[in-house]
């Protein structure tokens, strides 16, 4: 029996993105280091994805027919191991373990230890072949899932990605929606000095890709276009850029080159990165 997903109101969904950007940013700083500014930013997209968008079941995180998830990103795996801890993948008193010895948790995204991950990811730009294989799959075998894929603007550089996007088109994969978190930012700083990126929209719109621009902390937006992007069977993946901002309410570094990797070198700097978060302060699950 399939458990989709939830239709909770915004104020809800509100709270719940505090609550799990203050579990996020603990996380990272009880490890001592991590990749804060990426998690922060894709907070209302997993959410909105896994609470609205995503058939899963996590009874049964194989279950056969469930939507597939890659984070291409995988630097970022804090934020998707809080949802699918949240929810009841597994136990929310593993997220205190993020990276420690012994964890179920590494820093990047892993498929072997962690129920619900359907690929594990880190090393940048291999994610969008690999879902436009998963997604050419089901399309031979006449499944009706869809497989979403999670990139970066950065990692947007990889020539991989290009190739990706030309192979996805062309095996007409309308099964298939990636989402560039696009929070103008990367590791060297940012995309436009580094290797800019735009017309980006337009660039995917010529390789063959339905296209759309939406505002990525935004619930309505995210949920009708990704409902819109479900809908469509024209023969063309589908790309949603999504305008975000990185290590958001986060004051410390929000929107900063520095939010990509950050290194708390004791408990003081760890309670000034939680006393920041705008959303407040939660009781932590474990």
């Amino acid at each position: 029996m399939s458990s989709s997903s939830s239709t909770l109101p915004d104020t809800s969904l509100d709270a719940l993105a505090a609550e799990l950007r203050y579990v996020i940013t603990d996380m990272i700083c009880r490890s001592g280091s991590g990749h804060l500014g990426g998690a922060l930013s894709l907070v209302e997209i997993l959410i909105t994805l896994y609470w609205r968008a995503m058939s899963i079941d996590p009874k049964n995180p194989h279950w056969e027919d469930r939507d597939r998830l890659v984070l291409s990103k995988g630097h970022a795996a804090p934020v998707l191991y809080v949802v699918l801890a949240y929810k009841n993948f597994f136990p929310k008193q593993e997220l205190g373990t993020l990276n420690a010895d012994g964890t179920n948790l590494p820093s990047h995204a892993d498929a072997r230890t962690v129920p619900g991950i359907d690929m594990t990811t880190g090393s940048l730009g291999q994610g969008l072949s690999a879902a436009s294989g998963m997604a050419l799959a089901a399309k031979r075998d006449g499944k009706k899932h869809h497989i979403f894929c999670i990139i970066g603007d950065g990692e947007s550089n990889e020539g991989q990605n290009w190739e990706a996007a030309l192979f996805a088109p062309h095996h007409k994969l309308d099964n298939l929606i990636a989402i560039t978190d696009y929070n103008k930012l990367q590791i060297d700083g940012f995309t436009a000095d580094v290797l800019d990126l735009e017309p980006l929209g337009e660039k995917w719109k010529t390789f063959g890709w339905n296209v759309f621009d939406v505002h990525g902390h935004h619930w309505d937006e995210l949920e009708k276009t990704l409902s819109l992007a479900k809908a469509l069977d024209n023969g063309k993946p589908t790309m949603i850029i999504a305008h975000t901002i990185k290590a958001k309410d986060c004051p410390l570094i929000e929107n900063q080159p520095g939010s990509h990797n950050i290194k708390i070198p004791d408990r003081e700097t760890h309670h000034q990165y939680l006393a920041s978060l705008t959303g407040g302060a939660f009781p932590l699950p474990y």
